[in-house]
């Protein structure tokens, strides 16, 4: 299953369901049901999911520096990172903003 979202403002941006399902929950959205993001409300998504990719980085960097310390190997990131998945989705939100067009999604 796919997620597709979608703003006369800009190209789609197609995600898998696993990870469409986790940036909806950032947002605060059911996962795996239809949502709306206004062009008001588009500035607070992009907020909320970049502070959600600097989260993930700062737990990332303490996994590794705690490793360091402990002389143990650093365990490899995973990649792609959240902040590598939403860059597409940062553009389109920011695009419907400021063509004051929502971003609407399907699953």
């Amino acid at each position: 299953m796919l997620y597709k979202f979608k703003s006369k403002a800009d190209g789609d941006v197609i995600m898998t369901s696993a990870v469409g399902d986790r940036i909806v929950e950032i947002l605060g959205r059911p996962p795996g049901q239809p949502g709306t993001v206004t062009a008001a409300q588009a500035p607070d998504a992009v907020a909320t999911l970049q502070a959600a990719a600097d989260a993930e980085d700062a737990h990332w960097a303490r996994v590794q520096d705690e490793a360091r310390a402990a002389g143990e190997p650093v365990p490899p990131r995973p990649t792609p990172t959240l902040r590598h998945r939403i860059h597409p989705l940062l553009g389109l939100l920011r695009a419907a903003h400021a063509a004051d067009e929502p971003v609407v999604w399907g699953v």
